[in-house]
């Protein structure tokens, strides 16, 4: 493109005053930006604490967090000013064959042989002045297909709406690595059959069932027939089977609800999340191996189902590999003697971990979740107190403010994000889809689980597990990812929709629900004195790291002392069975609940 200019003599100047001014707003609307949302989080903080002293359960924190994004979103919304800002409209008449097409809005026109909006665009400008004849080339980078042709807008509703990398670079790895590093490790191992059946096995069921369901009522809508394809509507089943029960388990710890019911929702959501972010990107490799196929692609089938396992394993491999890296540092090292250091090393090399992950093309998010377990499993029993103490509080305190951040975010965004695309017959059939394909995951494989376990799974527990099925952060940063369609913007639309709608929901019912199902409270659990007992036992004894892989078969035998005692009606008795078939005997191995 080329522009000429005259007067360039003054031109420069003109330039260096126009950018330092636009540099200088820039840095107080960032300012102002950053200043709102620390705002916002002092006020959830302050009302979380008055909730708390007045222990009013109706509200949960996320749910209190979201409330207060959806009325500033509105505030900046409706009440800000757009700032006018200087324009020139130029049309790229993009066409394959590289020929000339009319230009119809009357702008000055250039023609490209690819179709798709470049990346970058250089603006040549020639300068005419006394002096001579000069040409300066400007860059400019793609931000965002137009609905329409105003770009004016308040400055705090652009700013207030962050890059989606943001999400997934900053916000999500202290979120899934907290997880992993915080877990009940006795709880969730022993239930470790059930959690991987509902994590991989139901997450499958869930995608599939909400694509199918999708893909079939939308057939019936003239609107979009034609404008979503099965593709996208599987990509929408696995963004959305994404489940974030952070609500619930916070009400379940609050409570002391039964330790074997909270296992199984923490550790399905945790691996649920890291298999949903796998099969979302193995969508995405069909979609782009199968485009332009009316039909299914045998090959592209097996080249996405060899990319899940790959991408899954591979990052799993380099978690493993980090946290194994890091406890084998710390041990033969005498690094836990300078604690400032020890605690520097440990955060570094678990945020490399992600870092890692991304940069070989697999998944980071999958890859810190299995690096938080092996640091909490191996590298934590080879710290020194200082630093074990520090590394908790630290992780607590990221992971709090991520996850208050991520639901205040959710809610300004609503309002703030300009490309939104409604359709309410397509969120009465996600709705739909979602609540079946939840019961289809749920229902059929806990009474599957139930043939091999010692402490069946009842159905009060059941129907808490299929209400435990909110979706939250990761559903609302895979679908914030990709919005450069209509399609997506639907799909980002609907998402922050279920959001929102199962948050506020799930948080103010949760308490009732536990009253009407008679899931048991205030029960005792794995308590912190009696983990931080287990640890230092591991860590002096004389196998080190190799002791500490040996913890789960250690408090295996402890395991049926402790179900005699509060079993219940639902617990076989006896402290040996006997199964029917090998298959049953060898799930019961795997999974001693």
């Amino acid at each position: 493109m080329k522009m000429v200019l005259t007067d360039s003599d003054t031109l420069e100047k003109s330039v260096e005053k126009s950018q330092a001014e636009r540099v200088e707003a820039n840095h107080i609307s960032d300012s102002l930006t950053l200043l709102l949302y620390l705002g916002l989080l002092v006020l959830s903080l302050l009302t979380i604490w008055l909730f708390k002293h007045m222990r009013f359960r109706f509200i949960h924190e996320t749910s209190l967090a979201i409330i207060y994004g959806l009325i500033v979103g509105a505030i900046i919304r409706y009440s800000s000013n757009p700032r006018e800002i200087s324009v020139r409209t130029f049309t790229l008449l993009g066409n394959p064959t590289g020929s000339l097409s009319n230009n119809v809005t009357g702008a000055p026109a250039v023609t490209t042989a690819d179709p798709l909006p470049p990346e970058k665009v250089l603006l040549s400008m020639l300068e005419l002045g006394s002096s001579g004849n000069r040409t300066r080339v400007y860059e400019y980078d793609y931000a965002r297909r137009l609905l329409n042709r105003n770009v004016n807008a308040p400055v705090l509703s652009e700013k207030a709406t962050f890059n989606s990398e943001v999400f997934f670079h900053v916000i999500l790895p202290p979120i899934i690595f907290c997880a992993g590093y915080s877990m009940k490790r006795k709880h969730f191992f022993s239930n470790i059959g059930a959690i991987l059946t509902l994590a991989f096995v139901g997450t499958t069921i869930s995608c599939a069932v909400v694509g199918s369901v999708v893909y079939g009522l939308t057939r019936l809508s003239r609107s979009l027939s034609g404008s979503i394809l099965f593709t996208d509507c599987l990509l929408f089943g696995a963004i959305i089977s994404a489940t974030d029960p952070v609500t619930v388990l916070a009400i379940f710890n609050d409570l002391n609800v039964d330790v074997d019911l909270y296992a199984l929702v923490f550790g399905e959501s945790v691996l649920n999340d890291a298999v949903a972010i796998v099969l979302a990107q193995s969508v995405e490799k069909y979609d782009s191996l199968a485009a332009g196929s009316a039909t299914f692609e045998g090959g592209a089938i097996v080249t996405s189902v060899l990319s899940f396992l790959g991408v899954f394993f591979g990052a799993l491999g380099i978690g493993s590999a980090m946290g194994c890296l890091t406890a084998l540092i710390t041990k033969y090292t005498l690094v836990r003697e300078h604690p400032l250091l020890e605690c520097t090393l440990f955060i570094l090399m678990s945020y490399s971990t992600f870092l890692a992950a991304e940069a070989a093309q697999s998944t980071g998010i999958v890859a810190v979740l299995f690096c938080g377990i092996c640091q909490a499993h191996y590298t934590y029993n080879n710290l020194s107190e200082q630093t074990k103490r520090s590394t908790k509080t630290f992780f607590e305190l990221l992971n709090f403010l991520a996850e208050n951040f991520t639901f205040l975010y959710i809610g300004v965004t609503t309002f703030t994000y300009r490309s939104h695309v409604w359709d309410l017959g397509f969120v009465a059939t996600a709705f739909a889809a979602i609540l079946l394909g939840r019961a289809l995951n749920i229902y059929p494989l806990c009474c599957l689980l139930n043939l091999g376990r010692r402490c069946r799974i009842g159905a009060n527990k059941m129907h808490m597990l299929m209400f435990s099925g909110l979706r939250g952060a990761i559903a609302f940063a895979l679908a914030i990812r990709n919005t450069s369609t209509d399609t997506r913007k639907m799909l980002f639309s609907t998402t922050l929709v279920i959001v929102i709608a199962t948050v506020l929901l799930g948080g103010g019912l949760a308490t009732q629900m536990l009253h009407w199902l008679r899931i048991r409270v205030g029960v005792e659990g794995e308590s912190d004195k009696e983990q931080a007992g287990a640890d230092a036992a591991n860590s002096n004894s004389p196998g080190g790291v190799e002791a500490a892989a040996d913890a789960p078969d250690d408090f295996d035998a402890a395991e049926v002392g402790e179900e005699q005692a509060v079993s219940g009606s639902l617990c076989r008795s006896g402290a040996r069975h006997k199964y029917e078939g090998r298959l049953t005997r060898l799930w019961h191995l795997l999974d001693i609940r």
